[in-house]
């Protein structure tokens, strides 16, 4: 049995994509930082529903120590990784001159060195089973741009290059590096938004609703299957028309 691996799996966007890899067989590797009790409760429910095994692992996926020992922990228990999920990610709203450097630097770690973290440590294990496949969650904003969200936008933005330059890298070694760029999805990330903001929102996406986690988690379930065994270093958009 093949195991995936999703970073901030806790909640949102990562908790859908650790459901629908569970439904398709995959055993479960949940990354979390802060919400252990998220994470325990997701672990107990794919349990229950799936005939999949599950591991849970504390880490700061900003933290490249923290993330080789995630990995170490998820090879002890499972011998390998096939699938990496690169979902955890905060965003910023706020002008890019009321920015900080510290603010600019927590951004671009989590959303961005992170990938690197984890794919760096995943990597060695998926060139020796010449297998895998790697899906990086960016943003439409790291397609196009979104003003006040400059730092959110360039990481996301990075999440993009970086995907592309692996996938020429280590496609000799058929491992698959492909990145979801969700538009307006409702996870907790909207949570500051009020009901007027979000019917205006709506009114600038084509297919005139508010994604879902599951809508993002159907299409990364895609892509770790052997049915996208012929695609890599692809972005593919979930946003209802709103960025073609």
């Amino acid at each position: 049995m093949k195991t995936a691996l999703i970073t901030g799996a806790s909640r949102g966007i990562g908790t859908a994509c650790a459901i629908a890899l569970a439904k398709s067989g995959f055993n479960i590797v949940l990354n979390f930082n802060n919400s252990e009790e998220k994470a325990l409760n997701l672990k107990k429910i794919i349990e229950d529903n799936y005939t999949v095994a599950v591991l849970c692992v504390k880490a700061d996926v900003a933290d490249k120590a923290q993330v080789d020992d995630m990995v170490d922990k998820a090879l002890a228990e499972f011998n390998s990784i096939d699938v990496l999920v690169n979902n955890a990610g905060v965003s910023l709203l706020k002008l890019f001159t009321d920015t900080t450097v510290e603010e600019w630097n927590t951004i671009i770690s989590t959303n961005l060195t992170s990938v690197y973290n984890c794919c760096h440590s995943v990597l060695s294990n998926m060139i020796r089973n010449h297998s895998g496949s790697i899906i990086n969650i960016s943003s439409m904003w790291g397609q196009v741009g979104a003003s006040c969200e400059v730092a959110y936008s360039a990481s996301k933005a990075g999440v993009i290059g970086l995907t592309k330059a692996l996938a020429k890298e280590v496609a000799p070694s058929n491992i698959r590096v492909n990145c979801v760029a969700p538009g307006v999805i409702m996870t907790d990330m909207m949570s500051s938004f009020t009901e007027e903001e979000i019917e205006l929102l709506k009114e600038d996406i084509p297919m005139g609703e508010i994604g879902t986690a599951k809508n993002v988690a159907d299409t990364v379930a895609f892509l770790a299957s052997d049915r996208a065994q012929y695609i890599t270093g692809q972005v593919i958009g979930v946003n209802g028309g709103m960025v073609v």
